[in-house]
């Protein structure tokens, strides 16, 4: 093999190494159990309710690899996720306002590990349109939120 393929063979090896660059969350859609290997005879890890973000790793044909918000890494059933779209809260506290600016009336104020539904993609300032359960809205900064 020439030098040429050698260095071309490496790059595509180490472009297919690295991470994606952007990452792949999924909620699920109604409460279930996260196990410690693709096989629903594996060792149950947790239970997470519904609407919990979730990111992806790996996505088999029925089974997703995720990682939750402190990192831990398990299995859950793909038929499981899909729920509507939701981040958590990973500030200590944080703001919703009423329009996407830090000036802007403060809505309510919710606490880190709240679970809030994304109501539309964000805007070009990093600005997320949210809703609280109790059905309170507004606008979160995106990088107080894990999950999006």
């Amino acid at each position: 093999m020439s030098h040429a393929a050698l260095l071309l063979a490496a790059g595509f090896l180490l472009a297919l190494a690295q991470p994606a660059s952007a990452l792949e969350y999924s909620s699920t859609g109604r409460a279930t159990i996260l196990y410690d290997a693709p096989s629903s005879a594996a060792g149950k890890v947790a239970i997470a309710g519904s609407g919990l973000p979730l990111e992806v790793v790996v996505d088999t044909e029925s089974w997703i690899k995720v990682r939750d918000f402190s990192g831990r890494l398990s299995w859950v059933e793909k038929s499981a996720l899909g729920g509507a779209k939701t981040i958590m809260v990973k500030a200590e506290t944080s703001a919703i306002r009423s329009q996407p600016r830090s000036d802007a009336d403060v809505v309510t104020q919710v606490a880190r590990g709240v679970l809030l539904s994304v109501t539309g993609p964000a805007d070009a300032f990093g600005w997320l349109p949210v809703k609280h359960a109790d059905g309170l809205a507004g606008w979160l900064p995106a990088h107080e939120a894990w999950g999006r």
